[in-house]
């Protein structure tokens, strides 16, 4: 990063390959590099993932990740036409949702009668409407039962 990208820092990372023996190549090749700077990549948190849908079927040990937030994995798509199809698709993470509902119960609504609804609003739309933009923005029904709660 120093010498290519001066100043600027990366910890996490998606690489997108053609085919596995691309991937698996390239992980030998970045796996040497990150040692020639005296790191080394997570063994729990690295892995090459099969981003199954309907034109990629094969049977893959890893078929989803999270990332910033997001989990990516084959999900139920419609097409323009109202046709259903598996796409590899990104959508609010369990860990992300989880989060969320902490952060909704901290604000203990329930324990403040002497708060107009509409001062809750005023106090709580900004922070939800930000949720809604940044893990609505692919597939938002899967946020849906979190902003129940």
């Amino acid at each position: 990063m120093e010498r290519t990208f001066p100043k600027r820092y990366a910890d996490d990372a998606v690489i997108h390959c053609k085919t596995k023996k691309e991937a698996e190549k390239l992980y030998i090749q970045l796996k040497r590099r990150l040692k020639e700077c005296k790191l080394e990549l997570h063994p729990d948190k690295t892995r090459i993932v099969y981003c199954k849908d309907d034109d990629r079927r094969e049977e893959h040990e890893n078929i989803k990740f999270d990332f910033l937030g997001y989990t990516f994995r084959p999900r139920s798509s419609k097409n323009r036409y109202g046709k259903y199809f598996i796409n590899f698709t990104p959508a609010v993470s369990n860990k992300a949702c989880k989060a969320i509902r902490q952060v909704i119960r901290n604000w203990r609504i329930h324990l403040r009668p002497d708060i107009e609804l509409i001062d809750i609003s005023r106090m709580y739309n900004p922070i939800i409407r930000g949720w809604i933009n940044y893990y609505g923005r692919y597939y938002k029904s899967a946020l849906y039962p979190v902003l129940k709660h």
